[in-house]
């Protein structure tokens, strides 16, 4: 299940997702109103298009991981060529956080601000980092916590993919295990609510469109002075032919 709304202070929506049988994603485009919204759509192009090619499987299951890594790089040659042809495109860039089903595990490509979560067993874990300044602060004992959430620049990125800048995405795989539920979720979501409301409407909702409704409407609730975007999907099992294989669940 995905849903994606522009908040209650935009008029526009810069977010956009991609929720595929293969691949889960969120990008947050940045660079002003129509150029935010190229990039980020920019960004689930290429994604769908990793899709697709999973799907016809034209990948190797050893390879997906490298695939899905190679995924910033293709989106900043397109916005570069973009802003070759075009001036006016420059600056502007995209966060991207995707998740790749590869077998028993998952894989995944994230740089920016835009977060995956995994819930397992009631207890919910952020599975990427924020690329931001104010993340750097706390990781350097700079900051505290507590004056992290006031920070006055907490929201600038020292990472995405941008126009005229090199692209660092951090790429991961771990195991899943069915029962395993992940969650990826534009800023617009955190900024308004904490990981332990996340985490109980994860615990308490089953279905995931019920889910991923009930933390956006929480978030607009809150006031939602971003874009909002989540993707929700369960990791499920069924048998085939005499042995486990592990899927996504989620309402299309």
């Amino acid at each position: 299940m995905s849903r994606t709304h522009p908040g209650c202070l935009r008029a526009y929506n810069q977010d956009a997702v991609h929720l595929g049988k293969h691949v889960l994603a969120v990008a947050d485009g940045m660079g002003g109103h129509a150029h935010g919204e190229v990039a980020s759509s920019v960004a689930v192009t290429v994604l769908a298009e990793l899709e697709a090619a999973v799907e016809a499987e034209k990948i190797a299951e050893i390879d997906k991981t490298a695939a899905l890594g190679s995924v910033a790089g293709e989106v900043l040659r397109r916005l570069d060529d973009l802003a070759a042809r075009d001036s006016g495109f420059y600056g502007m860039g995209t966060t991207i956080t995707a998740l790749l089903w590869n077998g028993e595990k998952v894989a995944g490509v994230h740089i920016g601000d835009s977060r995956a979560y995994r819930w397992r067993a009631g207890e919910l874990q952020q599975i990427t980092q924020d690329h931001t300044l104010v993340q750097s602060l706390l990781d350097s004992g700079r900051i505290t916590e507590e004056e992290a959430a006031t920070y006055p620049r907490r929201n600038m990125l020292a990472r995405a993919v941008q126009t005229g800048n090199a692209s660092d995405p951090d790429v991961f795989s771990h195991r899943a295990k069915p029962g395993d539920r992940y969650l990826i979720c534009s800023d617009g979501l955190t900024a308004v609510l904490t990981d332990e409301t996340i985490a109980d409407v994860l615990a308490d909702v089953v279905i995931p469109d019920d889910a991923v409704d009930q933390l956006i409407d929480l978030a607009l609730r809150g006031g939602a002075p971003d874009n909002v975007s989540v993707v929700l999907a369960d990791v499920s099992e069924a048998p085939r032919s005499g042995y486990r294989k592990y899927f996504w669940r989620h309402a299309g």
